[in-house]
């Protein structure tokens, strides 16, 4: 007769352990910690921005022009009577969308060509590589101004020109890492078994640049975050009425001396953001390097 299975809850000890270890990081990495909470008060800004918004971001009213900041308007309104504290919360979605997914493109460009360019050697490595050379050649704003000119301004368009001109950086960090990881024994061994290219670059060598694959992202979509804001700046990434916090200070520069407060919030939310995803990405590296946990005593 088949008995019954009696599934037994998962010892106390083990649901604790992931909570006691975040905490124990937590307390290891405090600014990283705090970046992260930040990171995650703006991204729940971003997704709850028509809810949260008090106005709409682009309905203007002549009579509250260039008002200063009140209870009604926290940060004022701008030179159309628009509410700089609704466009300065729907700008969150436009950055933190921009940031996620040119890292993406980043990511998806990069990391294959590095893959292939540190295990293949040979010619591939010196195509991939040259190619690398003539991109980073070009300053990376300038690259990315120029191919927005040419995609057209958009907010698809800012994420393709940011990744393209990201992308090369991640090849050379996944090349380096595999350059010193394709020699290793455990290499050896997969190839002596019969595994293929392809396979020992996805299942051996992938896995173990992915941590600095990680601490990069974390530091690119600063990046990607000012890059947007420069564009924007600029006159050429998002198109108006669509609010964005580069576009906010191209819109402030002409009233710098009359409403000094319309430049000073959507700069103020650029800077701690940026500052915000560095601290995370210098804590994340703490974290996933064993040689800085063996430093560190951790």
């Amino acid at each position: 007769m088949a008995q019954a299975i009696e599934f037994l809850p998962a010892p106390r000890k083990a649901r604790r352990l992931l909570p006691g270890r975040a905490w124990r990081l937590a307390r290891r990495h405090p600014m990283a910690a705090v970046a992260l909470c930040i990171i995650v008060v703006f991204v729940l800004i971003a997704i709850f921005a028509p809810i949260l918004a008090p106005h709409d971001p682009a309905e203007t009213n002549g009579r509250y022009r260039l008002q200063t900041p009140t209870w009604n308007h926290p940060f004022g309104t701008d030179s159309l009577g628009r509410d700089v504290f609704s466009r300065a919360i729907h700008g969150a979605r436009v950055s933190l969308q921009v940031a996620i997914l040119a890292v993406a493109v980043a990511a998806s460009i990069g990391v294959p060509l590095g893959l292939i360019s540190g295990y293949r050697g040979g010619w591939a490595d010196v195509v991939v590589m040259r190619v690398t050379d003539a991109v980073i050649a070009f300053p990376g704003l300038v690259l990315a101004l120029a191919l927005v000119l040419v995609l057209g301004p958009s907010i698809t368009n800012i994420m393709v020109a940011l990744g393209i001109g990201a992308a090369p950086n991640y090849a050379r960090l996944v090349r380096g890492q595999v350059l010193s990881l394709r020699n290793m024994d455990y290499i050896l061994a997969a190839r002596a078994i019969g595994a293929g290219d392809a396979r020992i670059m996805v299942h051996y060598l992938w896995p173990n640049t992915l941590p600095s694959v990680i601490v990069a992202g974390s530091l690119t979509m600063g990046t990607a975050i000012l890059a947007e804001a420069s564009l924007s700046f600029l006159g050429v990434g998002v198109r108006p009425p669509t609010p964005t916090w580069g576009g906010m200070l191209n819109e402030a520069f002409s009233q710098i001396y009359v409403a000094p407060f319309l430049s000073f919030f959507p700069g103020l939310a650029i800077f701690i953001i940026t500052l915000s995803f560095n601290l995370l990405g210098d804590g994340v590296r703490d974290i996933l390097d064993p040689r800085l946990r063996t430093i560190q005593g951790h």
